[in-house]
């Protein structure tokens, strides 16, 4: 029988073009978690086990290695633990779904805007916001995870063009600036 051995989407790839870094990021495990109709205050328990609690509209949260992540109306991310029993909602594994990107240095602002429809300057986008939005032509999630870092997630298929994107307009700012590469 075939063995199946599991990579990511981008096999761990990391550039850096001025003063921007792109890097596929491994966050581990990735579970969907939607609440049933009423069901919030049963799934709060089982995640206050994790120190966790449902994350506000968004928003994340984190607390030794395990975040939740707000991903719509009663719907959220559960990322880098295995889940909890969680009574009152509907568990479903996203991790070979997903890819993760993290972008980070001075620059990570001003590439972002040329791809992102949302002001994403710390003082209206602060650490610790969740957004759904386009990046580009792909859907994505985007964590403001340092006053200039982000995570960028994004369907595992659109790994590649993801990476294209965001490194092409790091590719133009860095050329703008005169940087050498």
């Amino acid at each position: 029988m075939p063995e199946l051995i599991a990579k990511s989407a981008l096999e761990g790839r990391t550039e850096t073009l001025g003063p921007v870094t792109l890097a596929e990021v491994e966050v581990g495990p990735i579970t969907s978690v939607a609440l049933f109709p009423g069901g919030g205050k049963l799934a709060a328990k089982g995640l206050k086990a994790l120190g966790l609690a449902m994350p506000g509209p968004n928003t994340f949260t984190g607390k030794k290695g395990a975040r939740i992540v707000w991903t719509g109306r009663d719907q959220a991310f559960l990322i880098g633990v295995e889940p909890p029993a969680l009574e009152g909602a509907a568990l479903t594994d996203q991790t070979d779904g997903w890819t993760v990107l993290g972008l980070s240095g001075a620059g990570a602002v001003d590439v972002l805007a040329r791809l992102v429809p949302l002001d994403l300057r710390l003082a209206s986008c602060p650490v610790g916001t969740a957004l759904r939005s386009q990046l580009n032509h792909m859907n994505a999630v985007i964590l403001r995870t340092g006053d200039h870092a982000f995570e960028i997630m994004v369907f595992r298929s659109m790994a590649r063009s993801a990476w294209h994107e965001i490194h092409a307009a790091m590719d133009m700012l860095a050329a703008r600036a005169g940087t050498k590469f």
